[in-house]
């Protein structure tokens, strides 16, 4: 799909945080198992990666599993590991030729199993020097769960109370070199925003789209960046 001709692309958000949500749904109307949901997922994310790359979006995290995920039945959490295992050798050659740096943001706990691991290391290495977008995978991640270890860090660094501020927290982040999101966008009709993001969408657009994720498309990724662009940023400010 071409670039709408009603998008300013002198205003495009640096960078755009999906929940990616709806694979259980989207599989369960069709009388199929809820992993399929997650396999069909697959080209949304392919599509609107590329979609951001074509305006110049300078990152995109996408929200592949939380924290609270894990709650899941056993047979959907391993399905997920295997998936997102594989996802990474499918795609991450293709990705790394069109200049997408990939990043995590998340735990490496003893629950991330070590294959898994391995590929996401691969993938970072792989892609390391890339500036085209940096595409950053919510992996057993959890908004709180990354304030708590950001402050961990503070404690671990011997930091006094006196100076514990916004940015000492903000440069313990998973990824503090990725500018906060300008814009988050939940797919499938849900209002909420799930532990995602939880300190960097302080001033985010948070745009809700109906369409369930493995439905999600770069033209949908353009609608929501038409409806933050007709939006008045004024962080905290008065209105001029």
């Amino acid at each position: 799909m071409p670039i709408p001709d009603t998008l300013d692309l002198s205003r495009i958000p640096r960078h755009v945080g999906v929940v990616m949500d709806g694979n259980g749904r989207w599989a369960t109307r069709r009388g199929l198992p809820r992993t399929e949901g997650h396999g069909a997922g697959e080209s949304a994310l392919v599509d609107t990666t590329y979609g951001a790359l074509s305006l110049g979006v300078r990152a995109l995290t996408v929200y592949a599993f939380s924290t609270e995920n894990w709650r899941r039945p056993v047979d959907e959490v391993r399905y997920l590991m295997n998936f997102n295992r594989g996802l990474l050798e499918r795609r991450q050659h293709e990705l790394n030729e069109v200049g997408v740096r990939i990043t995590f943001s998340g735990r490496r706990d003893w629950r991330v199993p070590r294959g898994v691991l391995r590929r996401m290391d691969e993938a970072a290495e792989l892609t390391a020097t890339n500036t085209a977008l940096t595409l950053n995978i919510g992996f057993n991640y959890g908004g709180r769960a990354e304030i708590v270890d950001a402050v961990k860090r503070l404690i671990e660094d011997g930091v006094p109370a006196h100076k514990v501020d916004e940015r000492a927290i903000a440069s313990r982040l998973y990824h503090p070199e990725i500018a906060d999101p300008d814009l988050i966008v939940r797919t499938s009709g849900e209002f909420r925003t799930s532990n995602f993001l939880l300190w960097e969408m302080a001033y985010s657009e948070l745009v809700f789209s109906e369409v369930l994720w493995p439905d999600f498309r770069r033209e949908h990724l353009f609608a929501a960046i038409a409806e933050y662009q007709g939006r008045e940023r004024r962080f905290g400010a008065v209105e001029g």
